[in-house]
C-alpha cells in the first residue's frame, strides 16, 4: 500500500511565497541498495534560502523540495543492504556521491537541496552509501545540523586550518557555521575571537568558550582589534562568511602564510579587491564545500568522542516553514534554525 509523503516544494517560480505543501507518493518498492528514511528535522541554511528566492541557482529546475541538511530513522532497506536496518538514525550526506578525496564535478552536482531534491519531506529514498550514523547524544533536530554548517566548520578548522593549540581562530559572526568553528577550535585548544554586531550575542559566544569579542558596528576597523588581541600577529585561521564585503579586513586580520577559509557571502559575492596582501603574505584562500562522507563520519567520531552539542537557536513546527525562512533571513538568530516534525 502506498504511503503519504508531505512535502514542502518550490514548485510556480522562485520565492518563499511560492513555498507549499503538496502532496507525494512514497514508492512501494525501493531499490536493492537504497533505503527509505522517515525524516523527523531539517535545519536551514543561507543556501536554502538563496536557492529558494532564486539567487543561488536562476537555472534550478523546479519543483524543487529545498533543504540540503535532515536526519530521521530508516523505514526498511532494499535487498543488497547490510550495513543499515530499520529503526537506524542516520543522517543524509550534502553531495551524495561524494564518498572521500576530492571530489569531481559529478559529485558537486549530487548536492541536496538543489539540484535534487532535499530533506523538507516526511519520507525520502537515499542511496545506502549517502547515509551516515547519528551521533548517540544528539537528538534529531541537533543531528540535522550537522550535514553542512558542522561539516563546513569541521574542514575549514581541521583539514584546511592546521589548527594546533595556542593557534588564534577568528569566526566571523554568530550562526550556524562560525559557531561550530568556535566548538571545534576550542576542541583543538585554540584560542577564538568572535565578531557580531550585537553585545548579547557576543556575551553568549563566551559562555561557549570565545576568548573575545568584537562588536562590529561599534569597531568599524575590527581588524585592528584582531592585530591587537594577537600581539600584531594576525590570525591564524579566519572563517570567512562574509564573502567580498569582509574579505578586505579579513585581509588585513590574517598572519603572513595565514588560512582565511571562504564560506559564505553574506555580504555581497562580488567586489573589486586589491590582491597585494594576498600576494605580499603569502595569504591561503581556501573555498570550503563542505565535506565528503569519509569527512563526515571522522567528525561525527569527535563530536560523540566529546559530547559536543550544536547551538540550537529556535525550532520551529512542520506548519512553520515560511516563518522559519523569515526568522533565518532576519538574522536575529545565534547557532542554527531548525525545523522538527512527526511522521
Amino acid at each position: 500500500m502506498a504511503i503519504r509523503n508531505r512535502v514542502w516544494e518550490i514548485a510556480d517560480g522562485f520565492g518563499l511565497e511560492n513555498l507549499k505543501i503538496k502532496d507525494r507518493v512514497v514508492p512501494e518498492n525501493i531499490g536493492p541498495n537504497e533505503v527509505l528514511v522517515r525524516l523527523t528535522a531539517t535545519s536551514l541554511n543561507y543556501r536554502d534560502y538563496l536557492m529558494a528566492i532564486g539567487q543561488y541557482n536562476p537555472r534550478q529546475k523546479l519543483p524543487l523540495v529545498p533543504c540540503s541538511d535532515g536526519a530521521g530513522v530508516v523505514e526498511s532497506v532494499g535487498t543488497n543492504v547490510k550495513k543499515w536496518k530499520t529503526g537506524d538514525r542516520v543522517i543524509p550526506i550534502f553531495a551524495q556521491s561524494w564518498q572521500d578525496g576530492i571530489p569531481d564535478m559529478d559529485s558537486l552536482r549530487s548536492t541536496l537541496g538543489g539540484p535534487n531534491d532535499g530533506c523538507l519531506m516526511e519520507y525520502r529514498v537515499f542511496d545506502a552509501q549517502g547515509l551516515v550514523k547519528t551521533p548517540e547524544h544528539l537528538t534529531d533536530a541537533e543531528a540535522a545540523t550537522l550535514g553542512c554548517a558542522g561539516l563546513t566548520a569541521y574542514n575549514a578548522v581541521v583539514t584546511f586550518g592546521g589548527i594546533e593549540p595556542g593557534s588564534t581562530v577568528l569566526t566571523l559572526g554568530t550562526g550556524g557555521v562560525s559557531l561550530f568553528a568556535l566548538q571545534f577550535a576550542k576542541m583543538l585548544g585554540a584560542k577564538v575571537i568572535v565578531t557580531s554586531s550585537s553585545d548579547e550575542k557576543l556575551a553568549r559566544a563566551k559562555k561557549l568558550g570565545a576568548d573575545e569579542g568584537i562588536n562590529y558596528s561599534t569597531r568599524s576597523n575590527w581588524e585592528r582589534d584582531v592585530r591587537k588581541h594577537t600581539d600584531m600577529k594576525g590570525a591564524d585561521l579566519i572563517i570567512e562568511v562574509g564573502g567580498a564585503g569582509t574579505l578586505p579586513k579579513s585581509m588585513m586580520a590574517v598572519r603572513p602564510y595565514g588560512t582565511i577559509a571562504l564560506i559564505g557571502v553574506l555580504a555581497g559575492g562580488e567586489s573589486t579587491l586589491s590582491l597585494y596582501p594576498i600576494l605580499m603574505q603569502g595569504v591561503k584562500v581556501q573555498g570550503v564545500i563542505v565535506g565528503s562522507k569519509a569527512d563526515f563520519e571522522r567528525m561525527n567520531s569527535a563530536i560523540s568522542q566529546n559530547k559536543m552539542k550544536p547551538v540550537v537557536d529556535k525550532s520551529f513546527g512542520w506548519d512553520e516553514v515560511p516563518e522559519a525562512f523569515a526568522y533565518l533571513r532576519s538574522g536575529q538568530h545565534f547557532g542554527k534554525v531548525v525545523i522538527e516534525w512527526q511522521s
